[in-house]
């Protein structure tokens, strides 16, 4: 069987039923029309009020700011009174029948600039319908000095497409110039009843107003996404920098942790023989007891190759405590931090996560002072209580400026994470009018808790 092909005209491509790309162009552009103008035309879009944290509004007392924030509706309806007291001005009363239509043009010219607060693209298509109306009701120019937009008309018409240029996306902004224009050149008739048309004069003011709009509203939105993307991209920050201070706190952990279950691995291993002629069920019972510890350091061992990072080198010495405190505080004297320790209540030794913990807190507050308050004094407090360990870095306000420092930035949230970790209590934050910072944290140690 012989397929027989057709040819395709030129210029068409596949998928696009044969259609040229300029019948495409103009189906999208008329597509855009239907989607901006008509679809929707009249829903209900309120404008909210605005944003009073700007460079001049933040400066003004509360209730100011309450008012300051609906200055765009009252500008609005300002405009639109206006408009319809140059519409009463331009025009004149008439007489007769002219005297109803000239008492409802500043109702038919205000109305729907006020209508863009509420119904923005159902205000310009009512604000078409009222320059159509004023050649209805008004013949002739009526005394006007302009046609087809008086001058009330005039601003009315400019304010209703400034105002939906704003609050739209810019192509609606393209297709009201190029309807507007039609409109003009039908109604603007030269000659009619001596009044002059006014077309040229719209065109070019509209058309710069709406430039300036369109640029506004696409800076507008161009903040809108980067403070969008800012927000998101904080928030990622925020949960990368908590994963990456758990994978920290793991790590170091893992020797705490490791060394318990190797204790235990190692005491069920010797327990047999300490006991003369044991049980079979006695020594069965240990060697479980063995065989579980080592298989849970296998499992631990897997766990912290997950979660170590590429360049992670392994610790040579262990892990520090509250014991090599003096250690570390000698270490901050000489990089120029001048500090002091005070130790209450009855010192004992902790579980080893919490010493470490604690450890760790302190070094991190004391290395914040020293990156955040250069030439201030610190002091370090801890105390032992019945419940657990209090910790205490209190440090006062720096003397110079503070230098750019490579630290990561996290080291509150890796106190915090530590202080969640043992369920304890962490407050931090600046001392009062004089200045300083303050860390403060609770960790809890049950009576049943493990010793040292």
């Amino acid at each position: 069987m012989t397929e027989t092909l057709t040819p395709k005209p030129p210029g068409s491509t596949p998928g696009n039923g044969g259609r040229s790309p300029e019948f495409l162009l103009a189906m999208d552009a008329f597509g855009g029309l239907r989607r901006d103008l008509f679809r929707d035309a009249f829903a209900y879009r309120p404008l909210p009020p605005m944003r009073t944290d700007g460079p001049l509004t933040r400066h003004l007392s509360d209730r100011l700011r309450r008012y300051a924030a609906w200055t765009p509706h009252a500008a609005v309806l300002f405009v639109a009174f206006c408009a319809a007291l140059i519409m009463y001005t331009d025009g004149g009363p008439g007489a007769g029948p002219y005297m109803l239509a000239w008492v409802a043009m500043g109702l038919i010219v205000g109305a729907p600039v006020a209508m863009t607060l509420i119904r923005p693209v159902g205000a310009w298509w009512a604000m078409c319908a009222s320059t159509v109306l004023l050649g209805v009701i008004m013949p002739g120019g009526s005394g006007f000095s302009s046609w087809p937009w008086p001058a009330g008309a005039f601003l009315a018409q400019l304010a209703v497409m400034v105002v939906v240029a704003l609050r739209t996306r810019p192509r609606t902004a393209v297709w009201m110039w190029v309807i507007t224009l039609a409109l003009g050149s039908v109604l603007g008739i030269p000659g009619r009843g001596g009044v002059g048309t006014d077309d040229g004069p719209m065109a070019v003011t509209s058309a710069i107003l709406l430039l300036i709009a369109v640029v506004v509203n696409i800076r507008r939105d161009a903040e809108q996404k980067i403070t969008v993307q800012q927000s998101v991209t904080a928030v990622e920050r925020d949960k990368r920098t908590v994963l990456e201070e758990r994978t920290t706190i793991a790590r170091e952990l893992h020797d705490v942790v490791a060394h318990h279950m190797s204790v235990v691995a190692i005491q069920a291993e010797a327990a047999p023989y300490r006991v003369e002629n044991p049980p079979p069920e006695l020594t069965q019972a240990f060697a479980t007891i063995r065989e579980n510890a080592v298989a849970a350091l296998t499992e631990l061992r897997r766990v912290l190759g997950v979660v170590r990072a590429e360049d992670y080198e392994a610790p040579d010495a262990p892990q520090p405590t509250l014991a090599d405190l003096d250690r570390l505080l000698a270490n901050v004297r000489d990089a120029g931090l001048d500090v002091t320790k005070a130790v209450t209540g009855a010192v004992r030794e902790l579980p080893q996560g919490v010493e470490l913990s604690a450890y760790r807190i302190i070094q991190e507050a004391l290395s914040n002072a020293l990156r955040h308050a250069p030439g201030a004094a610190a002091r370090v407090e801890v105390g032992y209580v019945l419940g657990g360990v209090g910790l205490r870095v209190v440090n006062g306000p720096p003397t110079g400026p503070a230098a750019s420092s490579p630290g990561s930035g996290h080291g509150i949230t890796g106190m915090r994470e530590r202080v969640a970790m043992l369920g304890g209590e962490m407050t931090a934050g600046e001392m009062g009018e004089g200045g300083g910072y303050e860390v403060t944290v609770f960790l809890p140690v049950t009576a049943e808790g493990p010793a040292a």
